[in-house]
């Protein structure tokens, strides 16, 4: 069984993950070793193997250990490794992902993304966290494609890179595809070997949509929704039918089941909004050493996701916001995802978050941080832009205007949780 780190994570983290799964063999990168947690912050560690850049290790140091006695015997429904959650609201939990949860997401991304041998694809997002090691690393495997694996994601670097080495297919977030596109060079490079792009972990803003069809015309968009609970994909949106459903995040994958709740755990109607549930042969047993929040998470094999969103009579699924980040003015429900979107659409936005801003009247109003292409752009005219496109109580009453890049962890998705703690930046 293996647990993958993070080369973001910092000593109290690593501490926690290796006492909670009970680690007793550590590897990891000669230049990490200052990060570790000492030897007395985690007593049940017994082995430490340093690689260096070229590959050279300790795993001689193993050597006198006694052979074992046979190979271990492995059953498909046997974890496999444990995947830690982002731990946005909390301690995170050790998800713990079985071989043919593993198996059964690596062929859901070959048969729906259509991958071959000849597919070629760069790895850039965390390779410790479920999209990096299923969608990138298992996927190239059960297809014997090429993985060309980067160091960190930067815009101008991954441009390089797939236009050199003829890339075919990508999972990434959002926010690196707009990135791309932000580029002042972005014409320049010759990727018309790009055919796959499959998108996840936030919605696709209809402006890069738009963008990449207009720039890379043979690119096939592919939202992929799911989650480290579900092994990555949950939903697949047929790529011809992207433009089409340009809302929606797909249909349930191959041999998943999705549904819809209501606050006291009873399936709604077609249409209506509420809590998804996940069952399909990708959904995880429950967490590692923690079965109150196993308890609290799945029912029956299906994964309460914390997701609102409504299943159309053609089986679309649409994710309108976390139960958590809905935001209540005095009675009128709004979506995040839907006035990001219509952010996304102004040409000297980058990227936005939008969050509730606690109300004595009307209890939360709308609150907008937002990365700025130049400090030319003003809150008033990003209000304008809303106002014209939105309903009058989605406008944005409040805004942050910054040019740093949103907080997100390590799977990609804004951590609003912090931008709710952080306060203003510059509120207009």
């Amino acid at each position: 069984m293996t647990v993958l780190l993070s080369t973001r994570q910092q000593k109290p983290e690593i501490a926690y993950v290796l006492t909670d799964c009970g680690a007793r063999l550590l590897i990891h990168e000669a230049t990490l070793a200052d990060r570790l947690p000492d030897a007395r912050d985690v007593p049940d560690l017994l082995h430490r193997i340093s690689v260096d850049d070229t590959g050279r290790s300790a795993f001689s140091d193993l050597a006198s250990n006694a052979p074992l006695s046979g190979p271990a015997g492995v059953g498909e429904e046997d974890t496999a490794m444990i995947l830690y959650t982002s731990g946005t609201t909390g301690r995170p939990k050790g998800a713990m992902l079985a071989h043919c949860n593993i198996v059964h997401s690596a062929m859901i991304y070959e048969a729906c993304m259509e991958l071959t041998s000849a597919d070629r694809s760069i790895a850039a997002v965390p390779l410790a966290h479920v999209t990096g090691v299923v969608a990138n690393i298992m996927s190239m495997a059960r297809c014997a494609g090429t993985l060309i694996i980067a160091a960190e994601f930067k815009a101008a670097d991954y441009l390089k890179v797939a236009s050199r080495e003829r890339v075919t297919q990508t999972v990434m977030v959002p926010a690196m595809y707009n990135l791309c596109l932000l580029q002042a060079d972005f014409d320049s490079y010759d990727l018309s070997a790009w055919r796959i792009g499959g998108y996840g972990g936030a919605p696709m803003p209809i402006a890069t949509i738009q963008k990449l069809a207009a720039k890379i015309p043979g690119l096939k968009l592919i939202n992929a929704y799911g989650s480290t609970e579900t092994t990555s994909p949950s939903t697949i949106m047929p790529p011809e039918l992207t433009a089409e459903h340009i809302d929606s995040v797909g249909v349930p994958c191959p041999g998943a089941h999705i549904v819809v709740m209501d606050a006291n755990g009873r399936e709604l109607p077609r249409g209506e909004i509420g809590e998804i549930w996940i069952h399909s042969g990708s959904v995880i047993k429950g967490y590692w050493n923690n079965p109150k929040a196993t308890a609290e998470s799945f029912t029956g094999g299906f994964w309460h996701s914390g997701d609102l969103g409504s299943i159309d009579a053609r089986n679309f699924v649409r994710v309108f916001d976390r139960q958590k980040d809905m935001i209540n003015r005095g009675g009128l429900k709004i979506y995040s995802a839907e006035v990001e979107s219509v952010l996304a659409g102004h040409p000297g936005v980058v990227e936005s978050a939008i969050i509730a801003k606690p109300c004595p009247v009307l209890g939360e109003r709308v609150h907008a941080v937002i990365v700025i292409r130049d400090s030319g752009i003003s809150a008033e005219a990003l209000r304008a832009w809303c106002a014209e496109r939105l309903s009058d109580y989605k406008v944005p009453e409040t805004i942050d205007l910054t040019a740093e890049p949103l907080p997100r962890n390590a799977n990609g998705k804004v951590m609003k949780r912090q931008l709710r703690e952080a306060g203003a930046v510059t509120r207009a």
